[in-house]
């Protein structure tokens, strides 16, 4: 039996310790935010915070999750009022829109230790992630208005 915490709620799993997390989110929890991408943790689309840090769900083993506190997109803010969510609203990040909870977890994983990022500050804490669409610059001020709001 694997116990973990996700979105503040204490959870067990009691299946194939290799599934990997993002299916136990998908489908046993329901939480449709985080998505698969390529499924070799190459895009980033399937990011969440395991312990505050940005992690890509679809190699993260269960087993490796015991005791864990996971935090999805939806755990994020309950409201969807995170000052990423909020900044990425207002300068209207989302073309498609399939990345984007990846790339939102993983920028609040880089503003929780880099509260005042520069641009390569950004560009290394967002390499890897993947937006079919192109919106980079635009993720880019996102995350700039996000950490001006926090400061």
């Amino acid at each position: 039996m694997i116990t973990l915490t996700v979105n503040g709620t204490r959870r067990t799993f009691d299946g194939d310790p290799t599934m990997p997390l993002l299916w136990f989110l998908r489908d046993e929890l329901a939480l449709t935010g985080t998505k698969y991408g390529c499924g070799i943790s190459q895009c980033g689309a399937c990011t969440v915070h395991m312990g505050g840090n940005p992690v890509r769900a679809c190699q993260m083993p269960m087993s490796s999750v015991q005791g864990a506190a996971i935090t999805t997109i939806e755990g994020l803010h309950p409201a969807g009022e995170h000052p990423l969510q909020v900044a990425w609203r207002e300068i209207d990040v989302p073309q498609c829109g399939f990345c984007q909870p990846g790339q939102i977890m993983q920028a609040a994983g880089l503003l929780a230790r880099t509260p005042k990022p520069t641009d390569q500050d950004i560009d290394t804490a967002m390499n890897g992630h993947i937006c079919r669409c192109g919106t980079y610059p635009r993720i880019r001020a996102a995350i700039k208005t996000a950490a001006e709001k926090n400061s």
